[in-house]
Formats: C-alpha cells, sequence, structure tokens
C-alpha cells in the first residue's frame, strides 16, 4: 500500500535527498525544508521504494502538499 509524505507546515524546499526509484528505509530522510531559518528534514514512515517525488529543490509547500508517495 502506498504511503503519502505530506508537508506539515509551510516551508521552502532546501534540498531533495532522494529520487524517483530509491529504495528508502524507515526514518530515512527524503528532503529537507526550511522555514524562518531552520532546517526540518521530512522523513520515511515506512520501507518502501519512492514511487513519486512532488517537489523540487526551491519549490514552497503549504501545509498538506504531497512531497512523496512510497509504495
Amino acid at each position: 500500500m502506498a504511503e503519502e509524505i505530506r508537508a506539515e507546515m509551510v516551508a521552502n524546499v532546501w534540498k531533495v535527498v532522494v529520487a524517483t526509484g530509491d529504495t528508502v528505509s524507515d526514518g530515512d530522510t527524503l528532503v529537507i525544508l526550511e522555514s524562518m531559518k531552520m532546517e526540518i528534514p521530512v522523513v520515511a514512515e515506512c520501507d518502501g521504494v519512492v514511487r513519486q517525488l512532488a517537489v523540487g529543490e526551491g519549490d514552497v509547500v503549504q501545509e498538506g502538499d504531497l512531497i512523496a508517495v512510497i509504495d
């Protein structure tokens, strides 16, 4: 079953750490967001393969926006 990773706050995508097709483990960093001069890692919530990466470096995400899908 696919797991959707969504933004928890309004932030800028500072760095994308993974690519579509990468295998990730629970707790691996997917992207790093920047908000109010703080870096916030967004981590995988399950083991699997990144099926979709919905953001790129420099994008602005709103709360609830899709970041990635892990299958």
